[in-house]
């Protein structure tokens, strides 16, 4: 089949597939726009990077995908980007299929742009192929689940920067509101103190997380495909959402600092257990049948034990730090994800909250250390939140018993989603100008995926003990 022919056939499959009238085959693209190329969209985080249009970036986009469900899924979500009643975007797709999808692109190459999101055993190989071709990549997490694979991560981004191109991990916990605030109190030495070293039993730092498998949108299960529960395609709970909260508590602690993680970080113990799915709840996650051949070594008793929950300690520049992401298969009635961020300082503790309490809204407390602190803690929060006002308009303090709330505007609360286009954005701005990415985004990238890995790569060594 020529290649005329391939782009017709495959336009005509997804006319009747969705019976959708959006998709077009689109004229030539400004020479002064920059173009998406979206390659074997996995997860739902691809589209999301399309949720909006984006300044500089033409409305022609390229998809390079095997045929599947992954791909109607993800051309369905564009497709309802571009249908919805408020604001709507206007995406022109342009779809390859085929199991030669990735060589294709490379060959082709029609933009300059890449956005990857999805099975993530082979991800950092795809990165690597684009980088070496010239593209910017910008890449959900995680890069890499195999503390193995780190040497490639570390030859990947030295090609980027030989080749003048910009490899970007989507980073999105870096524009919540909340770590934003917290970053700011935490390095104010007058509130927070310096950072405590904590110990193994009682660490400086913490970060838990709770997620669940089965969410529903309008009462209808959100499916997951079934490679999802594959820990070899999709990584663990640390090196999956992991990645967001080693970033978070260096992109916090230590700000515009460069972190070698051959000599700053000694990861002391991980851990790891299960969640198990009988196969109705497979079933009504998934929307198979059966658990797929790639599964039957997790299966006991008929069931799959998810490798999905971890813990690690380490001390990162003598500060000890524990992480924690779990997963459950289904919240209780009333219950949704939750979140624990807590940093000890000598004067306080700062910590972001997102549970019942906060009706699963994160909310950022400050608790002096002792009684006799909390005047002189609360004078100099006042004169933060008066200090932070030009960049966050609105915030102030609320006194509770024994402890100390930030009041956030509404306006400043974003949801998950939008904060992709802000991701997108700061990746673009770089591209543009790639001189401006700053230095310690290198380092620090290596450092949180050695952590996630390492605490996995220990986790499955019974006999380890730190």
């Amino acid at each position: 089949m020529n290649q005329k022919a391939k782009w017709q056939s495959l336009e005509s499959w997804w006319r009747i597939a969705s019976c959708a009238s959006w998709l077009l085959l689109a004229g030539n693209v400004p020479a002064k726009d920059l173009t998406l190329i979206t390659l074997d969209p996995g997860h739902f985080h691809a589209a999301l990077f399309q949720r909006e249009m984006l300044p500089g970036i033409a409305p022609e986009s390229f998809v390079y995908a095997p045929l599947g469900p992954d791909l109607t899924a993800h051309l369905n979500r564009v497709a309802k980007f571009n249908l919805r009643a408020d604001n709507p975007a206007h995406w022109h797709l342009r779809v390859y299929t085929g199991p030669d999808f990735l060589e294709r692109m490379l060959s082709e190459r029609p933009g300059q742009v890449v956005i990857l999101s999805g099975r993530n055993r082979s991800k950092i190989e795809s990165i690597t192929g684009c980088v070496r071709a010239g593209l910017n990549v910008l890449a959900d997490k995680p890069w890499i689940i195999e503390t193995r694979d780190l040497t490639k991560l570390e030859t990947v981004l030295d090609t980027a920067d030989k080749k003048r191109v910009i490899a970007y991990d989507a980073m999105t916990e870096r524009f919540e509101i909340t770590t934003i605030l917290a970053r700011a109190l935490v390095n104010d030495p007058e509130i927070f103190g310096q950072p405590a070293t904590g110990s193994a039993d009682k660490p400086a730092v913490s970060f838990e997380s709770m997620h669940y498998l089965l969410k529903e949108v309008g009462g209808v299960p959100n499916l997951r495909p079934p490679w999802f529960f594959d820990i070899a395609e999709q990584g663990e709970g640390l090196t999956d959402v992991g990645t967001h909260l080693a970033d978070i508590v260096q992109w916090v602690l230590f700000p515009d600092q460069a972190i070698n993680y051959r000599t700053d970080i000694q990861v002391l113990q991980g851990k790891r257990w299960a969640t198990t799915l009988t196969l109705a709840e497979f079933q009504r996650v998934t929307g198979e049948k059966e658990f797929p051949e790639t599964l039957k070594p997790a299966l006991k008793d008929g069931k799959l034990d998810y490798y999905c929950n971890n813990s690690v300690d380490y001390r990162l520049r003598g500060i000890h730090v524990r992480l924690q992401p779990t997963w459950n298969f289904v919240a209780p009635p009333g219950k949704k994800d939750t979140d624990l961020l807590v940093f000890r300082g000598q004067r306080a503790r700062v910590e972001v909250r997102q549970g019942l309490e906060e009706k699963y809204s994160r909310e950022v407390y400050i608790i002096p250390n002792a009684e006799s602190d909390h005047a002189a803690v609360l004078a100099a929060l006042q004169r933060r939140v008066i200090a932070l006002q030009p960049e966050c308009p609105g915030v102030a303090v609320e006194e509770q018993a024994g402890r100390l709330r930030i009041v956030i505007p509404d306006r400043l609360r974003i949801s998950h989603e939008e904060h992709f286009a802000l991701v997108a954005r700061r990746f673009l701005d770089y591209v543009k100008n790639p001189r401006s990415l700053p230095a310690w985004e290198k380092p620090n990238m290596l450092a949180k995926y050695y952590i996630t890995t390492k605490g996995v790569e220990l986790a499955r060594q019974p006999a380890h003990k730190p």
